[in-house]
């Protein structure tokens, strides 16, 4: 019997990196929902309540809305849902931005490093205080 697969939720709007990511997070033993805009990760995320339980997310979306947002709906339905964050030119902006539990790839990075990402943030969770 196959075990479920953990669902990763994924808002990216270049298709050679959904590929990428998506390859990458298989590999690592995870399901991954590709979602092209922030609108539509929201969607899911909204209608599909305890599904997901992480979201990669680039922030540089090609919309209205950018990943910084997109992780912060993510927040709202679950305070501690894990989130890794891809770009090219936006990491600076994580130290502000950024939600609390997060890890931010700066693009490129290899395949490993997103599967490792993911992992360590599912494994650990929050810090407790």
């Amino acid at each position: 019997m196959e075990k479920d697969l953990i669902a990763i939720l994924v808002v990216e709007d270049e298709h050679l990196i959904q590929s990428m990511v998506e390859e990458a997070l298989a590999d690592g033993g995870f399901e991954a929902a590709i979602a092209a805009s922030g609108e539509e990760a929201v969607t899911l995320l909204t209608d599909s309540k305890g599904k997901y339980r992480a979201l990669v997310a680039d922030i540089d979306l090609g919309g209205k809305m950018d990943g910084w947002e997109v992780a912060k709906h993510a927040r709202e339905i679950d305070p501690e849902f894990p989130v890794v964050y891809m770009s090219g030119d936006s990491a600076g902006d994580w130290a502000a931005n950024g939600v609390p539990n997060s890890i931010m790839l700066k693009k490129p990075f290899a395949p490993a490093q997103l599967v490792t990402a993911v992992s360590q943030l599912l494994n650990t969770g929050a810090p407790t205080t």
